[in-house]
């Protein structure tokens, strides 16, 4: 098969602590440095916590994996300082096309509004985006990214949790005061403390096929039901960077896995949907089978789990990878609180209650994409047919159409950190949202909202003249006032925050809404704050 990307090779390095013998105690080891753990590593760093990284392999993931990213973690990323390489090396698209036999169905945007800075969703190799992420790793002083480094097995108390290294080099111990598991589906962490997952599998196997090929298809998800060139199955292609296509063909579950994923058995299928005369070669070929299930609770002790490690998906939707790294962005500032003492540890507990809350929602999603793409009965069959034969010219069959509806946010609007609202709103900017971007001005010079959003609380203030820094046990929440630190540039923050009469909006560190008031009340927001940190 054709290889079109150079996987670097990370070196091993003996740690100084290995070395002499002394049993060092770590503020935070994460385990897996995959997209997940790579994330966990930079936000860590990005909230001046220092991290080791300990990962059993020394390169990148082999094939494309997970290649869908949506615009949510982009923005994560973003203020991480890596989503620039990835968008600049990522194919940007928002248009999908479903394809029932081989006529169009239905046809979606995914971002009908301008005044974003992060596109809909790329597609990008999952290789490139970890090569970015591992460059990040290396500049950053607080992060501590060591390869070869493997898990043999963990203890804890109620405050400690003790790992016990293999190396190259031998066995050593090291503490940490939090680990964050991130070492994927078939988590050893996960084994080694028990954590259960309830849930399903799908019985039914999909074949993966990276291709390389140029041709003039354009930037679009196109997904075919019962198409003419796979018939009574489903497929998918997608463009990835670098003239590589990702092709999905539904295989059913008496395919041999093993047989499906050679070469003289995957090229005739491709043939048949590209045609005889386009050229093109195999880079990566792969053969799953899916799951849709979670652990009962993302916190066991000392141990906090995120990304495959707590919770698996189906691939329809892209909700991997990119529940994934909003795990990530409602952990660390919880961290960071904890870990000064301006946050009890019931705070690492509101991770699990909003971030199950969140996988519940991705799980039904998913299953809800996997029964319509793989009916069980008679009856789902004629339902999802009569579904795709009405949408192609009738609205109201079209939402029912789910190729994989794909990943957005997950608002924890029901968040024991929420203060409720006291006043009326008309945006949806409600507490437990992610906060929306917007064009702004700062100094005279173009910006973005949530480039000045994050990282820490933030007052958000939009027509509305008093405004100053609050602080609440330990934990200050500085303004970003319109008109003296932004100005509203296109009028968008305004209307997404529903400002006209004034709003005060408490943003928490993930960019998330904790509260909203029309008035500013110091005493208010300090209640605010002391309730979205668990503070008694």
């Amino acid at each position: 098969m054709l290889n079109t990307y150079d996987y670097p090779e990370f070196d091993y390095q003996q740690s100084a602590e290995q070395q002499s013998g002394e049993l060092k105690r770590h503020p935070v080891v994460i385990i897996g440095a995959g997209p997940i753990g790579l994330t966990a590593a930079l936000e860590c760093a990005n909230q001046g916590i220092p991290v080791v990284v300990l990962d059993d392999n020394n390169t990148v993931s082999i094939g494309s994996r997970a290649v869908c990213y949506a615009k949510r973690p982009l923005e994560i990323w973003d203020r991480l300082g890596v989503a620039s390489p990835m968008v600049e090396k990522g194919i940007s698209w928002q248009v999908g096309k479903v394809f029932f036999k081989e006529k169009l169905a239905y046809q979606f945007d995914l971002l009908p509004e301008q005044g974003h800075k992060m596109p809909a969703m790329i597609n990008l190799q999952q290789y490139y985006l970890e090569e970015y992420m591992v460059n990040e790793c290396e500049r950053q002083e607080l992060i501590d990214l060591r390869w070869k480094h493997k898990l043999l097995s963990i203890s804890q108390n109620h405050d400690i949790a003790t790992l016990v290294i293999e190396t190259p080099d031998g066995v050593f111990n090291m503490e940490a005061q939090w680990v964050i598991a991130c070492d994927g589906a078939n988590s050893d962490t996960r084994k080694m403390l028990g954590g259960d997952f309830s849930g399903q599998f799908f019985q039914d196997r999909f074949l993966i096929a990276d291709v390389v090929m140029k041709n003039d298809f354009p930037t679009e998800r196109w997904f075919w039901f019962d198409p003419v060139f796979h018939k009574n199955q489903s497929a998918l292609l997608h463009k990835q960077s670098d003239d590589v296509w990702r092709i999905d063909f539904q295989l059913g579950w008496d395919a041999d896995p093993e047989g499906a994923k050679k070469p003289e058995n995957v090229i005739p299928l491709l043939k048949q949907m590209l045609g005889d005369d386009c050229e093109f070669e195999l880079e990566w070929v792969s053969v799953y089978q899916f799951a849709c299930r979670r652990m009962d609770k993302f916190r066991y002790g000392r141990v906090l789990f995120a990304g495959d490690s707590a919770h698996q998906v189906s691939p329809f939707g892209a909700r991997g990878a990119n529940t994934g790294v909003q795990d990530i962005d409602n952990l660390g500032w919880k961290l960071k609180l904890n870990l000064d003492g301006k946050a009890p540890i019931e705070l690492l507990d509101s991770y699990s209650e909003e971030r199950v809350f969140a996988a519940d929602d991705n799980l039904m999603n998913s299953t809800r994409s996997t029964d319509f793409i793989t009916p069980k009965s008679k009856s789902s069959r004629v339902f999802r047919d009569a579904v795709l034969q009405l949408a192609e010219k009738h609205e109201f069959a079209r939402p029912l159409v789910n190729s994989g509806r794909l990943s957005t946010p997950t608002p924890y609007l029901q968040s024991s950190l929420n203060s409720e609202d006291e006043d009326a709103f008309s945006s949806c900017m409600a507490p437990g949202t992610n906060c929306a971007d917007a064009p702004i001005t700062v100094s005279g010079h173009s910006s973005w909202l949530l480039n000045h959003l994050g990282g820490q609380f933030k007052l958000l203030i939009i027509n509305e003249d008093a405004a100053h820094s609050v602080e609440q046990g330990g934990v200050k929440a500085d303004v970003l006032k319109l008109g003296t630190d932004f100005d509203d540039t296109e009028r968008l923050v305004s209307q997404r925050y529903d400002g006209e009469q004034g709003a005060v909006y408490l943003i928490r560190p993930d960019q998330h809404v904790a509260a909203r008031w029309r008035k500013f009340d110091e005493a208010k927001i300090k209640a605010a704050i002391a309730k979205a940190c668990c503070q008694h």
